[in-house]
């Protein structure tokens, strides 16, 4: 059943709730990041569906994407890992862990810093994110075809711009 898009939505609600209670203050902004982030929390919820079906929970699904998608020979050093996932390198390390210890991931010494080290994508780790990969795009391919093409087309331009002036 498709939601009637007459009727207000929760975050709709939020905002003539503001509104009555404190006129004085203008909460349109709720309506683009309240929105913005229950979509944010929905889209989660079906990405982490498709990573568990192939074992995977959505850091591990991070680093192996990161890797694979560095191109051959496949190998980063923990601060690529790190800066290609958007985390700490704290929190890029447990994740490598993790891989590591399901053998989807080797490290070793660096062969040209001698104190650095190198994060490799294994056969069985590539196979995996390959898998996963394909089915992940199936499922994002799913969940902006509710957008018209048009609208999809615009939305990442402004999530792009939006995202550019918050890094800036």
């Amino acid at each position: 059943m498709t939601p009637d898009r007459r009727e207000p939505d929760h975050v709709a609600r939020v905002m003539a709730q503001w509104s009555r209670e404190r006129p004085d203050l203008d909460p349109s902004p709720i309506g683009v990041i309240g929105r913005l982030h229950r979509v944010a929390m929905r889209l989660t919820e079906e990405l982490v569906q498709v990573y568990a079906a192939h074992g995977l929970g959505e850091g591990e699904f991070d680093v192996l994407a990161t890797l694979r998608r560095s191109g051959a020979p496949y190998e980063l050093t923990p601060s690529e890992v790190a800066a290609g996932t958007m985390v700490t390198s704290g929190a890029a390390s447990k994740r490598i862990d993790r891989c590591e210890a399901r053998g989807w991931v080797t490290r070793r010494a660096s062969d040209t810093d001698g104190r650095g080290r190198v994060v490799a994508l294994t056969e069985d780790g590539r196979a995996l994110i390959d898998r996963a990969m394909t089915a992940h795009l199936a499922n994002e391919h799913r969940l902006v075809e509710m957008l018209e093409p048009d609208d999809r087309a615009r939305l990442a331009h402004l999530l792009q711009v939006w995202g550019r002036a918050l890094d800036a």
